[in-house]
């Protein structure tokens, strides 16, 4: 209990104050209380084989999450020969799928509970996954692309939200660690596609469909192993239902029980108990009853009317708070594809114009700007618990550097310049995506959580849509989309500056 006293009364100056000063009234002090002793038996229990084996499966979410989005870049080249078409509409029906899912799974968590949305998202990816690789034309192509993406969409709002509320407090910051599978997702994509796409694909003007299948084996090898990530999450690994997702619902009883599991998967015990949370419902004082009686009925209420979305504003701070986060979000949602689903592209025409624009090295080149990405994921997991750093100045300097990577990689002469500079800002990318995939979920309340997660998946999904609609319009071979992208990081950066909390060191209610 020594520890877990230190995570709640550290020099954070206490969890506790800090939610009552920043979100008052968005979160009943029934609530509060229930969440504090649920943390500190999450604490006691500590860091074990549920919890690690929880990080390899969540892992699997977040590697999809990239894999998908650089695989429209991966495969326009040969898809763009083969049926003569204009590529962003692949991108364009893909941002819609990852829409929908960013919008609908993240509301579904807190409605319906975080387990089974955790399993369907990969089981949809997969199928749908599989099935785009037989796409006869690219209308089908576009929308298989689009309902696989709704699966897809769904992997930052639920699995962040399931990770943060497992893990004890002094393990939080592996949250940004996670990211790390991100950037493998990247690697496994490139590695993939080079030998594929590079050895199966046609040369125009002759490009039939028997001669380019590298871009459908692809699919078809992506698509299966998110069956295999899957089956590993639903035959293998046994997740449990939040404890504080539980507790929110008021099934106190279940909660109890959820952390005697993980106690007893973890080889050690829990001295947690029900009436340990009840007590929290006995408040001496008439006037406290009274505040208390109003709170609860409201928490109960709300498993009816569904109402997650306005906790999240209840008050002026943290209204603050969950609007910068929505615009960060939007921003970078924005910015990202302009230029990293296009970067197969872009390298490709940069890469002709230098003399050496064959599919082997403009393929050569994406693994290797993609292994650049995990330094960057574990840089982020230590920065983001150093003092003078922390999330927000983490999260700044990052998004910052990747706009101004950016923004140099317009002045290449040569093809290992722009190189150069793609790795560089992968790496800040890869430190940038770590830090926004923690900070948010640790900002939002429990019950809340999956809606809070899902307003900024659906503004960097809607954003996200825009890209593709502005690539229509832009040509792709100048460096028009690379100064919009840059410039988006780093207002972003800045606006993540102004941010009212700093969640270091706190452990998320």
């Amino acid at each position: 209990m020594a520890e877990a006293e230190k995570i709640e009364k550290g020099p954070q100056h206490s969890v506790d104050t800090w939610h009552i000063e920043t979100m008052d009234h968005a979160i009943d002090p029934i609530y509060q209380g229930k969440a504090r002793i649920l943390n500190n038996a999450l604490q006691d229990v500590g860091m074990g084989r549920y919890q690690w084996g929880l990080f390899v499966v969540i892992g699997f979410g977040w590697l999809a999450d990239n894999l998908w989005l650089v695989v429209a870049g991966l495969i326009v080249v040969p898809v763009i020969n083969e049926f003569q078409t204009q590529a962003p509409f692949l991108k364009l029906g893909q941002n819609i799928g990852l829409f929908v899912g960013a919008a609908f799974w993240g509301v579904s968590a807190d409605i319906w509970g975080r387990k089974w949305a955790f399993n369907l998202t990969m089981l949809i990816t997969g199928v749908f996954g599989v099935a785009a690789g037989g796409s006869p034309d690219y209308v089908a192509l576009c929308a298989l692309m689009a309902v696989l993406s709704v699966g897809v969409g769904g992997n930052f709002p639920v699995d962040s939200t399931i990770f943060i509320e497992f893990v004890p407090a002094s393990h939080q910051y592996l949250l940004t660690v996670l990211s790390v599978w991100w950037a493998f997702g990247q690697i496994l994509g490139s590695l993939v596609a080079w030998p594929l796409i590079g050895n199966y694909s046609c040369t125009p003007p002759e490009c039939s469909r028997s001669s380019n299948q590298g871009w459908r084996y692809f699919l078809y090898a992506m698509g299966g192993l998110m069956l295999v990530f899957w089956a590993i999450r639903f035959f293998v690994f046994d997740l449990y239902e939040s404890p504080k997702y539980l507790m929110g619902i008021g099934k106190d009883a279940e909660a109890v029980a959820i952390v005697h599991k993980i106690a007893a998967y973890n080889k050690t015990t829990s001295e947690l108990s029900v009436e340990d949370l009840r007590a929290q419902d006995k408040v001496e004082g008439e006037q406290k009853n009274v505040n208390m009686m109003s709170a609860a009925a409201r928490r109960n209420l709300s498993v009816f009317d569904r109402d997650h979305v306005r906790p999240l504003f209840a008050t002026r701070k943290l209204a603050y708070s969950t609007g910068l986060l929505i615009v960060i979000w939007g921003m970078v949602g924005l910015a990202f594809p302009l230029y990293g689903a296009f970067v197969t592209y872009y390298l490709d025409t940069r890469g002709a114009t230098f003399g050496d624009g064959s599919t082997y090295i403009t393929y050569r080149n994406t693994v290797i700007i993609s292994v650049t990405g995990v330094p960057g994921s574990l840089i982020a997991g230590y920065l983001v618990e150093l003092p003078h750093f922390g999330r927000k100045g983490t999260l700044f300097l990052s998004t910052a550097l990747t706009g101004v990577f950016i923004l140099l990689s317009t002045t290449s002469r040569s093809s290992n310049a722009l190189l150069a500079w793609n790795c560089a800002f992968t790496f800040t990318s890869a430190t940038m995506y770590g830090v926004l995939y923690a900070l948010s979920p640790e900002l939002f309340p429990t019950k809340d959580r999956g809606t809070g997660n899902a307003l900024c998946a659906t503004a960097n999904r809607i954003f996200g849509v825009m890209a593709p609609i502005i690539a229509l319009y832009a040509d792709l071979t100048t460096s028009v989309p690379i100064f919009i992208a840059g410039a988006l990081f780093i207002m972003a950066g800045v606006i993540a500056l102004l941010l009212p909390f700093e969640s270091r060191g706190r452990a998320a209610l």
